[in-house]
């Protein structure tokens, strides 16, 4: 459908015309914008689930972060916790020593603690051995949900026959395989340049 619109133009004073001037101007058909909505409304659908995607995964990742920091966090805790039960002994109470050690392993550390600690515990108690314990320190090298590898110093003072029952200081370094059993943090392997000797 086209219409025609006059349009006045300035005249030029020179010419000898005493009408003004028309121009016709045949309108454009109007714009098809139902072809555009329609190409829109799918455009527009897939950015919003792109979004809705992208916030879900975001989401879901940053949780998986936040269980990975938690579970290392516990794990720290815990091979921070253990290291110094591993130092601290006294040769006139030895059942709480083996006893607390074995309560915080599992697995092969557990097996091979439990099968070695009458060969300790007569070590041990020949020497008229006391270990206390200091400054620990300790931080975790690896870490997922479920296992960790953490490494320990622990600053211990020693009296024994051995030193004639005067304190002498020790320092003993221990490297930690955690593994997490239903809500705790339990050792499974312990190794140490002291153990090997």
């Amino acid at each position: 459908m086209t219409t025609d619109r006059e349009i006045s133009s300035p005249t030029d004073e020179s010419a000898d015309v005493t009408a003004p001037a028309t121009v016709t101007i045949a309108d454009t058909p109007p714009v098809v914008r139902s072809r555009h909505r329609r190409a829109a409304i799918p455009a527009a659908v897939l950015v919003a689930v792109a979004a809705v995607g992208a916030a879900t995964w975001l989401a879901v990742d940053n949780h998986g972060m936040r269980t990975r920091e938690q579970a290392r966090a516990a794990a720290h805790q815990a091979a921070c916790a253990y290291a110094p039960t591993l130092a601290r002994y006294d040769a006139k109470d030895l059942d709480t020593y083996f006893a607390a050690v074995l309560a915080g392993a599992t697995g092969d550390w557990k097996t091979e603690f439990g099968t070695t600690s009458a060969d300790l515990r007569e070590v041990l108690a020949q020497g008229q051995v006391v270990s206390t314990v200091g400054n620990v320190q300790c931080a975790i090298e690896s870490a997922d949900e479920t296992t960790a590898r953490a490494v320990a110093v622990i600053n211990q003072t020693i009296t024994s026959l051995g030193t004639k029952g005067a304190p002498a200081p020790g320092q003993l370094s221990v490297s930690m395989t955690l593994r997490k059993d239903a809500d705790r943090w339990l050792v499974s392997e312990v190794s140490s340049p002291m153990l090997a000797h």
